[in-house]
């Protein structure tokens, strides 16, 4: 640690990332990308004449992308803000509705990066327990009292709320900001985003990373009342105005218009976690219900952390936790067919 670092930061633990390895070729199962390039569209529209405007900087609003997301979600201009991943709008958000006399409330087993932006800020967090099933029991969090972060599907684990529970969880904290992480929704899980037409204190959360196969993009929306947009954007407009480059917002406008080729992936991708699932079942691992695009998972014989070392040795990837309560399962990152079949027969062979 360096001499120089705030003392208010010494005792941060930083956000790991997943591993972007360098040394070989790995089938990467590890940060739930998706398996599929983007839509031809937006290739297409990434184009030399485009290019050639980069020496110009992009619009700060990002008022064409802004006004096509409202028109895909049923919302207007005014309910909507882009950001540089949705790791930039919940810092956003963390920024706005939580301080030293507001806290933070989110499961125990959940999104790493909420601790640390807890933590970054200086703001006093809450974690409950997941049940022993790993779901959520959402009359855990009626009338927390303090600004509510839940992931749905939630990660590592996969699973899901009903929206229904999620309109509760809403309903009885309607003196704080409820927060919905929806990176995974796209999957099989119910969008909260309906819910923002009736209530103030909620914002919705997505990103293009996962279904809309741009994580190399850094391109995340979130949607709720005109007032939330406003403080969002005044976090924005206080730390990065052109959060979002001329590319990318071009990337983001030409992907809302191929939604049948990203409805088709994501067919794909779940018909090959239902493969995954049923494969690794008749192994004898037992599983989390998932609606993500990745599975939740372990085997009884071998631990997770071996399990991972083993896999990677045979040149495949997927992520361990070493944390309490999940230490023996592996978050697998649902690939192609093939690259599924190739795990099977590697874990098989571990086996």
């Amino acid at each position: 640690m360096s001499r120089f670092l705030s003392d208010r930061f010494a005792a941060l633990d930083a956000y790991v990332p997943g591993e972007q390895p360098v040394d070989m070729q790995y089938i990467k199962l590890n940060t739930n990308e998706s398996p599929y390039p983007p839509a031809p569209g937006v290739i297409a529209a990434l184009c030399e004449n485009e290019t050639q405007k980069l020496n110009l900087y992009p619009n700060p609003d990002g008022t064409r992308l802004l006004d096509k997301l409202a028109d895909f979600y049923g919302v207007n201009r005014e309910n909507v803000i882009i950001g540089n991943g949705s790791d930039e709008l919940l810092a956003f958000a963390f920024l706005a509705y939580c301080d030293k006399t507001r806290g933070v409330v989110f499961p125990d087993i959940t999104y790493g990066f909420y601790p640390v932006y807890a933590g970054l800020y200086g703001v006093a967090y809450e974690q409950i327990p997941l049940k022993d099933d790993f779901t959520i029991d959402p009359a855990e969090y009626f009338n927390a009292g303090k600004t509510v972060v839940i992931a749905n599907p939630n990660a590592p684990t996969g699973a899901a709320l009903p929206l229904r529970d999620i309109e509760a969880i809403v309903k009885n904290n309607r003196g704080c900001i409820v927060l919905i992480d929806e990176a995974y929704v796209d999957f099989g899980a119910a969008s909260a985003i309906p819910l923002t037409h009736e209530y103030d204190n909620l914002v919705v959360t997505h990103t293009y990373s996962k279904s809309r196969s741009m994580a190399g993009a850094r391109l995340a929306f979130a949607i709720g009342q005109a007032p939330i947009i406003e403080d969002l954007n005044k976090m924005k407009y206080s730390f990065n105005p052109y959060n979002v480059n001329r590319m990318t917002q071009l990337a983001g406008e030409a992907a809302l218009e191929e939604d049948a080729y990203y409805q088709e992936m994501r067919s794909k991708i779940a018909d090959t976690r239902t493969f995954t699932e049923g494969r690794l079942k008749e192994i004898g691992f037992s599983m989390t219900e998932s609606s993500a695009n990745f599975v939740f998972a372990r085997y009884p014989g071998i631990g997770g952390y071996d399990l991972y070392y083993a896999l990677k040795e045979k040149g495949i990837l997927v992520r361990h936790f070493d944390k309490p309560r999940i230490s023996d399962y592996l978050r697998i990152t649902i690939g192609t067919k093939e690259q599924m079949e190739a795990l099977i027969a590697a874990i098989e062979g571990i086996i």
